[in-house]
């Protein structure tokens, strides 16, 4: 795990800063490791949410009798034994995930009072207004009036949430643009890469709005 310095200094920089930081390891392909805009950051004015993955997978779109809550306390004791922060990652798999509402107030403080700071899922949540004045991030579908037929089915596996594959204990960057996982063996050196790409970054938008800037100048910069 992070020292606190270290999560501190990571909360400070933007998500799609922390993406391109990542490129530089070779970890992974550049397509994978963050999801799809159909999940998208529903409270863009909170803080970054930085924080360690507890998963799990849902359903609450199926008719019938509502699920027992065996699944759901399965949930909260993964939440309670996770590194903090934790972030809940819920993978919906009933039939009708764009009907579906895997969180709105009372679990929102639940998961809160155990140590999480947010919650990512590939369907519905509600309580907006109560669960943004808790401070407490939903990356999701968008709202969902009723909870359905809620219930947890299982905890603790890879899930993959709207093209994002995520692990238990994934450490999971996002803010106002969405997020993205970290990949394991390089959260330590993340903040290295970061002020490497700041420097580029500065760099070249300065020249972009330099009296030096054209075209040409723009292709030999990419060795084109």
């Amino acid at each position: 795990m992070l020292t606190p310095e270290q999560m501190e200094a990571l909360a400070a920089v933007d998500s799609p800063t922390i993406a391109n930081a990542i490129e530089a390891f070779g970890a992974r392909d550049r397509t994978v490791g963050y999801p799809s805009a159909d999940v998208r950051c529903l409270f863009p004015d909170l803080p970054v949410t930085l924080g360690y993955a507890v998963t799990a997978i849902a359903d609450s779109t199926v008719p019938g009798s509502p699920r027992g809550r065996e699944g759901l306390f399965r949930l909260w004791e993964a939440v309670a034994a996770a590194p903090k922060p934790a972030v809940v990652v819920i993978k919906d798999v009933g039939p009708e995930p764009r009907r579906s509402c895997h969180c709105g107030d009372v679990m929102a403080n639940t998961a809160r009072a155990l140590g999480a700071i947010a919650l990512i899922t590939d369907g519905g949540v509600r309580d907006l207004a109560e669960v943004h004045a808790l401070g407490f991030q939903f990356f999701a579908l968008g709202a969902v009036v009723s909870h359905g037929n809620f219930g947890i089915i299982d905890v603790g596996m890879s899930v993959n949430v709207a093209g994002a594959q995520i692990c238990p204990d994934d450490l999971i960057h996002g803010d106002a643009n969405g997020f993205v996982v970290i990949p394991r063996g390089t959260e330590d050196r993340v903040m290295d890469e970061v002020k490497r790409v700041r420097d580029r970054e500065a760099d070249m938008i300065r020249w972009l709005n330099s009296p030096d800037f054209s075209v040409e100048g723009l292709k030999r910069r990419f060795g084109l």
